[in-house]
């Protein structure tokens, strides 16, 4: 008997920043963590490394090192984490049509008499 996978695949996006942090990898090939940091509002520098900490766990993200002083750290999205660009685009397609019809129906019951 197959289980329902969807749950493996929301393992990944769960989280307040996850998906975050994946919309801005996927927007811009290579980011240091204080541009994560900068584009992510409201995220603390602790969630942030924890969030990529994961990511990295799952090959979805990649870490890179660079031995200089300063430390200069990169990350970027891993082949395999690639293959999600689809169902994230998919999401913020169907997010983007989701908040038009909030919309919608806001404007329909302002429309509507009052019942009260």
């Amino acid at each position: 008997m197959e289980t329902c996978k969807v749950d493996t695949a929301l393992e990944i996006l769960m989280g307040k920043w996850k998906h975050r942090i994946l919309f801005e990898l996927t927007n811009n090939e290579v980011m240091r963590f204080n541009e994560l940091k900068r584009a992510i509002p409201g995220i603390t520098q602790k969630m942030l490394t924890a969030q990529l900490r994961e990511l990295e766990h799952h090959d979805i993200v990649i870490r890179r090192v660079y031995a200089q002083i300063p430390p200069k750290v990169e990350y970027s999205m891993t082949e395999y984490g690639n293959s999600l660009q689809p169902l994230l685009g998919a999401m913020h397609e169907w997010g983007s049509k989701h908040a038009q019809h909030l919309k919608e129906l806001e404007a329909e019951e302002a429309l509507k008499p009052n019942n009260a």
